[in-house]
């Protein structure tokens, strides 16, 4: 039988500051530098790893380089959707920094809640429920914030 030719496809996401971006995805969403570039003594492009889930960030040399040039459309069609074990355990300790996550709520059969990264890029994170379709956390647990 034929080996697989296809076996992993990563985000990569040019980004406007890369501090900031890694600030966010490092210390805000927990993933870890796995690898990077550094060029001119800092870091221009890097590898991030979260358990089983990778993704890259690069800045361009130059700023008329970014893909989104108007500011209000940065990120604009892009959704990274990542299945979790446990998407409203991740939501807490995201929301425990202080992240913009948006109210986790059924949809699919599943508990889905989204955030947008410093470039806005729009990233969701899921994981299976019976709970019924349409549910919001705060109606499915009062004591639980949105």
């Amino acid at each position: 039988m034929d080996q697989p030719n296809l076996r992993l496809s990563v985000p990569f996401f040019m980004v406007t500051d890369m501090e900031k971006s890694l600030d966010f995805y490092v210390n805000g969403l927990g993933f870890t530098l796995a690898n990077k570039w550094t060029p001119r003594g800092k870091i221009e492009w890097c590898w991030l790893t979260r358990d089983l889930v990778s993704l890259m960030l690069q800045e361009p040399r130059r700023k008329d380089h970014i893909i989104h040039a108007n500011p209000q459309h940065k990120g604009l069609g892009i959704t990274i959707s990542t299945q979790c074990t446990d998407a409203l355990a991740l939501y807490r300790e995201f929301k425990s920094r202080d992240l913009p996550v948006t109210e986790p709520f059924v949809g699919n059969n599943m508990w889905v809640f989204g955030i947008k990264d410093p470039d806005g890029y729009h990233l969701e994170f899921e994981s299976t429920t019976d709970v019924p379709e349409g549910t919001t956390l705060s109606e499915w647990s009062p004591k639980d914030p949105a």
